[in-house]
């Protein structure tokens, strides 16, 4: 038997994450909404001046940022993305800001 797909509100989320980020001393929330072998999308909300920390991803990542604007970085090279804008990863180790408050959705092929 197949798995059915689910389907979920994003924009509904989006909203009830940013809130739950501006409880935590993180100032951030995720949820991640789909995941397999290959894929995983991960909503996450960001709270104006939270950030991820550099890290390293896998090479086939993207963030669409659903509203708001964050900037991507890496050492040397910085990327601002608001609502409605897509990017590839980069490959080398990188960050993100919240410039406001923000939610981005964050797809990985895991393969």
């Amino acid at each position: 038997m197949s798995e059915q797909p689910s389907v979920v509100q994003i924009e509904q989320l989006a909203g009830e994450l940013l809130q739950e980020a501006h409880r935590h001393q993180s100032r951030r929330a995720a949820k991640t909404l789909a995941t397999g072998a290959a894929l995983r999308a991960t909503l996450i909300a960001l709270v104006e001046g939270a950030e991820l920390g550099e890290h390293d991803a896998p090479a086939g990542a993207t963030i669409h940022a659903l509203s708001g604007r964050v900037r991507l970085h890496t050492r040397s090279t910085e990327w601002e993305l608001e609502g409605g804008q897509l990017s590839r990863t980069p490959s080398q180790r990188h960050g993100l800001t919240a410039l406001t408050d923000a939610v981005v959705l964050l797809t990985v092929a895991l393969r």
